[in-house]
């Protein structure tokens, strides 16, 4: 059973995918640098850094769509800035009683609030260009190019690679589930399919059980694949072929991205630092 729907890569032809993947991430990592220490209130600047983002969607061929339909995931967990609307001191926007309790908004509050949003939904955005517009293995060698710590990037590759492993055998668990407490149900002489199980407690009792027979099947396929690793000579590092060294369009393509993102910070920071 094969889980590719969890490899966010989409094998396209485009000038994003064809770029080397070391300017990719290398590119990325300064685009989220420069989203983050954009100063608050830089509203010009992250208008512009949201049409170079869209530039980059429509040249990948991923599309606008795909790209903010995957980032739109990311939202719920911009909730957790929401006590700024009503922390942050300034001009009253709106009251909210709640009980003996008055929650107050503020206008600087929302903007600081929508401030943090904006950011960490450009800063999604390009991690999702980057992960479907890049292998994984090439995102490997580009963190190993860069010198991120060795033990890191073996970490990152291990945990990608069983992941999958690990939502094969959840799979496997549901089949089985499935496979021996579906049934069928006659209605007006037809056979229809009901939903497998019993009640509420006992689909609570056979999850529970399940996530119990899922880590102890993890610690033994682990323990099995740490072994075969070791008995081919595994020591921690994923050796390659050395990387070619960067063409002139690749150095051209990183010293002008570097550039322009330099140039957005700096206005922001002189602007409005």
């Amino acid at each position: 059973m094969h889980v590719h729907f969890l490899d966010p890569y989409r094998p396209l032809v485009s000038p994003i995918h064809a770029l080397d993947g070391r300017v990719k991430f290398v590119l990325t990592v300064a685009f989220i640098l420069t989203v983050s220490l954009t100063p608050y209130g830089a509203w010009p600047v992250y208008l512009l850094l949201l049409s170079l983002m869209i530039s980059v969607e429509i040249l990948s061929g991923l599309g606008v769509g795909f790209v903010l339909r995957r980032a739109n995931l990311a939202l719920p967990f911009v909730l957790a800035a929401l006590p700024l609307v009503f922390t942050t001191p300034g001009r009253e926007l709106a009251r909210l009683p709640i009980g003996p309790w008055t929650l107050v908004a503020t206008v600087e509050g929302m903007l600081h609030f929508i401030n943090v949003a904006l950011k960490s939904w450009l800063s999604v955005q390009a991690a999702i260009v980057l992960a479907s517009s890049t292998p994984f293995p090439d995102l490997l060698l580009a963190m190993r190019a860069v010198r991120i710590p060795r033990l890191l990037v073996a970490m990152f590759g291990l945990m990608w690679r069983y992941l999958f492993v690990l939502a094969d055998e959840g799979l496997r668990l549901m089949r089985a589930r499935a496979s021996r407490s579906g049934h069928a149900r006659r209605v007006d002489g037809e056979a229809r399919r009901a939903r497998a199980g019993g009640s509420l407690g006992w689909r609570a009792r056979v999850t529970g059980g399940m996530a119990g027979s899922l880590f102890l099947r993890a610690i033994e396929r682990s323990d099995r694949i740490y072994v075969a690793m070791l008995s081919r000579g595994y020591d921690g590092e994923v050796r390659s072929f050395a990387l070619p060294p960067l063409s002139l369009r690749a150095q051209s393509t990183l010293w002008i991205g570097l550039s322009v993102l330099g140039i957005l910070w700096l206005t922001g920071l002189l602007a409005w630092g």
